[in-house]
């Protein structure tokens, strides 16, 4: 079912991770995911002409094959017409790869979230692909809520936590107490 779904972050060092794609979405789903802090991304496209600024150690002047997929971990097909898209992403599925094929729900392992980076502080919405552009709503709605002023308070109770961990105290306890002393969830 489509509506099923079990939310995770993903850490993008641990995974080898890719785009095959064409069009403007492909290189900005690349775009995302390297700023979302994949560092060894891969870019596969038979449209390279569009795709300047990917950087020549992460572009494919090609769509992938089997062996461009073996040790690959998670794909994003984007901007490709459905007939390659679905040979495609049958190719990944069959070497074990997590897919997520753009708009088209029943092709996905998994949905992109709509997402509000504060630092290590990430706040996500999923709409289960049924509605992105309530997903993006909701966003802006938390992006109003939670300024950049977040990035810092998440630096300062990391800080927190590891001391008071450390010290053998109640680390959730005192994150409340200080969440609340600050004001900062009031």
């Amino acid at each position: 079912m489509v509506g099923e779904m079990i939310a995770i972050a993903l850490h993008p060092a641990a995974l080898a991770i890719a785009v095959a794609g064409r069009g403007p979405m492909a290189f900005r789903r690349f775009q995302a995911l390297r700023a979302a802090g994949a560092h060894d991304l891969k870019l596969f496209t038979d449209q390279v002409g569009e795709m300047q600024g990917a950087g020549t150690a992460a572009l494919r002047p090609w769509l992938p094959d089997r062996v461009d997929l073996v040790g690959l971990r998670v794909l994003w097909i984007v901007g490709l017409p459905d007939d390659t898209a679905i040979s495609l992403a049958a190719l990944a599925h069959s070497e074990r790869v997590l897919v997520n094929v753009e708009d088209r729900p029943e092709l996905c392992d998994f949905h992109n979230v709509a997402e509000v980076r504060r630092g290590d502080l990430l706040l996500t919405v999923s709409t289960g692909g049924a509605s992105p552009g309530l997903a993006a709503r909701l966003c802006a709605r938390l992006a109003a809520d939670y300024g950049p002023e977040w990035a810092d308070r998440l630096a300062l109770l990391r800080k927190h936590r590891a001391a008071w961990r450390e010290q053998g105290h109640d680390a959730a306890a005192l994150t409340d107490a200080l969440l609340q002393a600050n004001g900062w969830l009031a």
